[in-house]
């Protein structure tokens, strides 16, 4: 595919915030971030819909807390019929990794992941999806 070049105007706060995200996450330069940054967003845009999708939900939290265990398999089944697989993980003594792997209309992996990642002391989720169909 051929590229095109086009002018973008930006202000300083914002040009220096696209600075520094190029810097931090490795893009050899703007033109390359705005690119990912374009393409993500038209993915996400995707997943509103009712596409078929498939990918994974990872989730990290303080094995210490039993309840979020407990709240993470009560979704689950809420949501079983969209759940290929759900294993854990343990790090080491404090954190446990949950991974979750999902096939789907794409609005309701994301709603899955919402209420996984809300759940009160997740350390950090991320849902990561393509398009299946």
């Amino acid at each position: 595919m051929a590229l095109k070049r086009f002018g973008v105007s930006l202000d300083e706060e914002v040009l220096t915030a696209l600075d520094e995200y190029v810097l931090s996450s490795g893009f050899s330069n703007r033109s390359q971030a705005l690119r990912f940054l374009i393409e993500k967003n038209i993915a996400e845009q995707k997943w509103q819909c009712n596409h078929v999708v498939a990918g994974s939900i990872i989730i990290m939290y303080d094995r210490s807390r039993t309840d979020i265990a407990s709240k993470i398999e009560s979704i689950q089944q809420q949501y079983s019929d969209l759940i290929l697989s759900s294993s854990q993980y343990y790090l080491n003594r404090n954190f446990c990794l949950h991974t979750a792997t999902i096939t789907g209309e794409a609005y309701r992996l994301t709603a899955l992941s919402d209420r996984l990642t809300a759940i009160k002391g997740i350390r950090h989720g991320k849902l990561v999806m393509g398009r299946a169909d």
